[in-house]
């Protein structure tokens, strides 16, 4: 009998760390170090994530053939010393403060990667960094062959790439390089709005549907040259993130007539038109960019990666559009997906093993690769810490859920194994009813301890998706927006007049609380396959209520990355003011936790960052 052949792949040292490992090129298991660790955003070695990879699959480093590093690291070292050399003496400070990590480590890291993967013994290769994107992309797609597209910050070069794959192998034939970056321009945007770069870009997203393009003229005239093809240049002038500590510029602030928002100050109608005026030009960059690729490859189906492929406004748009008959958008599109995209390089491309795919069904298994806890080790854990609970068997556990959402209760939700990538699909969520009109500024001010207008996401029974929103496909990742339906949408809040935050005060439509204040919702479709104890959640909301769609939000607070342990769930949950805890079948009610006291607000500064 064969031996199983197993490849890992490792992203580290930028941001969001993580690993991943294959069985005979079949995903087995990836996570981020950040589940682990309790740092969002941690960029160490993924030693936790490694550790639990290499436990799920059962095996030890010993017993791996090849593994693979996201990105080639002299590359990224020849573009940060040329981008120093080519803007001095701008720069020293910057240029001080990096050299001496990169002279120490960097530059050494197949040393420092053999150091920590202390018992490897196999092949330990390097994928360049937009090769990792486009293999997470392309490789678990269903397609046999589909045009291939990254955008984000910058990888060693390249910040926007496109090629196609076809079977087992893949090539990016096509490319725009550093300072030019889509993903750099958002970033800098987002903060002038007083948001954390690599961070808070969802923020700026969510916040632009509050907001006019009044911009979008500027950003296009002074900023951004974009062509016909979706190519652009930036106008570095304004820009001091090649070699400076901020994104932005002196020339910058006066073009706008302002200095970036000081973070957690009052966000100004300014502030909400900037972020609109940047995500308008920003969809339009997408959208170009799609057209061309299409033209160029004449493929008819799209894969998509990158930090840029995670603003899912701009998906949906490529999507409705109909520029390619299908896209498929990898779930773990930013760095922490490179571990996943250079396992599967190394399996598929260098090792030139066969790929298998039907057309219809991905194979990133509904990005459910994370470490999950059987009922016994749940109610093990429920009896060590003494606290009283609920045990439902049978379909129970089910009505017993639906029935609280209706009741209008706050739920978190930790069932099955723990999601790959930044979004929460029912492993590790919080729930609730999202026609209720108070659920959206409670969950975020009250559970969540964030920015009332942020908006919240539907899970929607996959059936039932296009009764409630205009979907131009299935979205089980919750990587596209789509618009609420015009029989749902609420008249009054059509107002004209009501500018800014005071659009939420009105109701948006029969399912307020996923409805945003330009009528879209950023969609989850739920299907029975992939994850049928959620989708049976939904199924008995739905048969009480008649409403096939509950709110979806990260289990976790604000700074604080989604919960991984079941003491993770259980110290969020007791430091909010969610109602139920559900651990599988096991319900835990705030109200009857005898400890409720101890877990005191004050204590909620401790993990936030």
């Amino acid at each position: 009998m064969t031996p199983f052949v197993y490849t890992i792949g490792i992203s580290a040292f930028y941001h969001d760390s993580a690993a991943a490992v294959l069985r005979d090129g079949v995903i087995i298991a990836a996570a981020q170090e950040e589940r682990f660790s309790r740092k969002k955003h941690d960029a160490a070695f993924p030693v936790e994530a490694l550790r639990y990879c290499l436990k799920e699959a059962g095996i030890t480093l010993k017993d791996v053939a090849c593994a693979a590093f996201y990105e080639k690291p002299f590359l990224k070292f020849e573009r940060l010393l040329l981008t120093y050399l080519n803007y001095a003496p701008a720069g020293l400070f910057s240029f001080l403060k990096a050299m001496p990590v990169w002279l120490k480590e960097k530059m050494f890291l197949k040393d420092l990667l053999l150091a920590e993967l202390n018992g490897f013994s196999g092949e330990l290769i390097f994928s360049e960094h937009h090769q990792a994107h486009a293999a997470s992309a392309f490789f678990p797609s269903p397609f046999e062959s589909a045009a291939i597209m990254t955008m984000d910050g910058v990888g060693e070069w390249a910040t926007t790439s496109f090629g196609t794959g076809e079977g087992n192998t893949l090539a990016l034939t096509h490319e725009l390089r550093f300072p030019h970056s889509l993903g750099l321009l958002y970033s800098a945007f987002t903060y002038y709005g007083g948001f954390r770069v690599n961070s808070g870009e969802y923020k700026l997203m969510g916040l632009a549907p509050y907001g006019e393009p009044r911009y979008a003229d500027i950003i296009r005239r002074e900023l951004v040259d974009v062509k016909p093809d979706g190519s652009f240049r930036l106008n570095m002038a304004y820009f001091n993130y090649p070699v400076g500590l901020a994104m932005t510029n002196a020339r910058f602030h006066r073009l706008f007539g302002r200095a970036p928002r000081q973070p957690e100050t009052a966000l100004s109608q300014f502030d909400m038109d900037m972020a609109r005026s940047i995500q308008v030009v920003t969809e339009e960059i997408m959208v170009a960019s799609a057209r061309h690729v299409r033209a160029v490859t004449g493929q008819k189906n799209l894969c998509l990666a990158g930090g840029v492929a995670l603003n899912c406004v701009g998906n949906g748009r490529i999507a409705r559009e109909k520029i390619f008959d299908k896209i498929w958008i990898q779930p773990a599109a930013g760095d922490a997906g490179g571990a996943l995209g250079a396992a599967l390089f190394a399996w598929h491309q260098y090792l030139g093993h066969s790929r298998r795919v039907d057309g219809t069904h991905d194979l990133q298994k509904g990005s459910l690769l994370g470490p999950g806890y059987a009922d016994e080790e749940v109610e093990t854990f429920l009896q060590a810490k003494g606290v009283p609970y609920e045990k439902c068997d049978g379909e129970s556990i089910f009505e017993r859920v639906a029935d609280l959402v209706a009741d209008e209760k706050v739920i978190g939700l930790v069932q099955g194994r723990m999601e790959f990538g930044p979004r929460a699909l029912g492993a590790r969520s919080i729930i609730g009813d999202a026609r209720s009109m108070k659920m959206q500024e409670e969950m975020n001010l009250r559970i969540k301890l964030r920015e009332s207008f942020r908006p919240f996401a539907p899970s929607i029974l996959r059936e039932h998706a296009q009764d409630v929103v205009d979907l131009p496909q299935d979205s089980p990742y919750m990587l596209m927006v789509g618009r609420v339906k015009e029989a749902l949408i609420d008249p009054a809040s059509r107002d004209s007049t009501l500018r800014g935050l005071a659009r939420l005060k009105v109701r948006r439509s029969s399912v307020p609380a996923i409805t945003h204040v330009d009528h879209s919702a950023r969609v989850q479709t739920v299907d029975n396959e992939r994850d049928p104890f959620y989708y049976r959640i939904i199924n008995a909301f739905f048969k009480k209520t008649g409403c096939p769609l509950i709110i979806n939000t990260s289990f976790n607070i604000r700074g604080e990355p989604i919960v991984c342990t079941l003491e993770d769930a259980y110290r969020c949950f007791m430091c909010t003011d969610m109602d139920y805890l559900v651990l599988n079948r096991f319900i835990l009610d705030k109200a009857e936790q005898p400890e409720r006291k101890k877990y005191k607000k004050e204590q909620i500064s401790q993990i936030l960052d």
